[in-house]
């Protein structure tokens, strides 16, 4: 088979999308009317004022009648209980898949599905989070409560892992639990099955295009500049950050005025120690590479299983853009300066965290 097909991100043709454009959403039931009284409004407020002083006139008469006859009062009925946290999950599920099969929900013109996201796949992949990875968070107030933001991070782990834990840090941790929006490989929406899971969650081709759009949205847009070259890197070069293309990325936040938030991830390295790179398997698989780790492919599925390694995603403070002019973003100093300006204070925090991190698993 050929080799994977890449375009870098700073690759400004127009690229067609697999997930077809507009929402989907069901047929909504009509609205009921406000039950109708008899009379003008003004009859029918005097009739309520009017209410409470016949009843009690009505006990005043029967007062004593009812004291010598010794009637009692009849007992008020018993409040309903209020259902339980059972029932309102069992509810809560029952109207998730009504809407599900009836089409009652919204998809965007990416794919992306944010109530089968939040429901469903952000669900599946919390468990992985906060008790396999452990993942500890660190300036998460770096991240804009509203509007247009940029996070680049560093990439790494064999399979993007790190991604996904990335977009769960930021829709669990942050404030105003904001979505984030990851930029993938060509390779990611040619795969059957990932293809479809991508879309849902909001992922969409690292291209410029793509990126712009959603910035102008007021989106928070994620992307890992090293690509394969940064995830599929062998084991001796951990942490080390691999180039960072020619800074299309800065070019798109300098167009839309968004802040540029760094962030760097430590554990992600030790999930698939990478000992080697089967190439030719690659080749005919059409993969960029093919790993070869301590227990894959040796163990068979079981070498699949990523180590259980302690997490660590801190975001840095943002780096704005919206104060340069217009024509900035055709100037390539520029793009250099603040390309380098980035992948500079995503090294520098890996390196202040490994030195404080004290074991790969603890």
């Amino acid at each position: 088979m050929a080799d994977a097909k890449v375009i870098p991100f700073d690759d400004d043709r127009a690229r067609r999308r697999s997930a077809p454009r507009g929402a989907r959403s069901g047929a909504g039931g009509a609205v009921p009317l406000p039950a109708q009284g008899h009379g003008t409004a003004q009859d029918q407020d005097a009739r309520a004022e009017d209410a409470p002083r016949d009843q009690d006139a009505r006990r005043g008469g029967e007062g004593a009648s009812g004291r010598n006859s010794g009637a009692e009062a009849p007992a008020e009925a018993p409040a309903e209980a209020a259902p339980s946290g059972l029932e309102r999950r069992l509810a809560k599920g029952l109207a998730f898949l009504r809407r599900r099969v009836t089409g009652e929900y919204e998809v965007d013109d990416f794919g992306y599905d944010a109530e089968l996201t939040d429901e469903v796949l952000m669900a599946m992949l919390r468990p992985l989070y906060e008790k396999y990875f452990r993942v500890e968070v660190k300036g998460i107030e770096n991240i804009p409560a509203e509007g247009g933001a940029l996070i680049v991070a560093n990439h790494s782990g064999t399979l993007p892992l790190d991604g996904l834990m990335l977009q769960v840090a930021v829709h669990d941790r942050h404030p105003a639990g904001r979505h984030l929006r990851l930029l993938a490989a060509d390779l990611v929406f040619t795969l059957p099955v990932v293809n479809e899971i991508a879309r849902k969650l909001g992922h969409t081709l690292a291209c410029a295009e793509d990126a712009a759009e959603l910035l102008d949205r007021g989106e928070l847009v994620g992307v890992m500049p090293e690509g394969f070259k940064g995830i599929g890197k062998p084991f001796g070069e951990r942490y080390k950050l691999q180039r960072f293309g020619r800074g299309g990325f800065v070019s798109t936040a300098l167009r839309a005025g968004a802040p540029i938030v760094p962030c760097s991830v430590v554990g992600a390295e030790e999930i698939y120690p990478m000992v080697g790179n089967a190439r030719t398997v690659a080749r005919l698989l059409g993969l960029p590479y093919f790993p070869i780790t301590p227990t894959f492919p040796w163990l068979g599925p079981l070498g699949a299983l990523p180590l259980p390694t302690k997490w660590t995603i801190q975001f840095g403070e943002p780096i704005p853009t919206d104060g340069y002019a217009p024509e900035a973003a055709d100037d390539p100093m520029l793009m250099f300066n603040l390309t380098d300006q980035v992948r500079e204070e995503i090294q520098h925090t890996l390196y202040k965290l490994l030195v404080r991190r004290r074991s790969i698993f603890f």
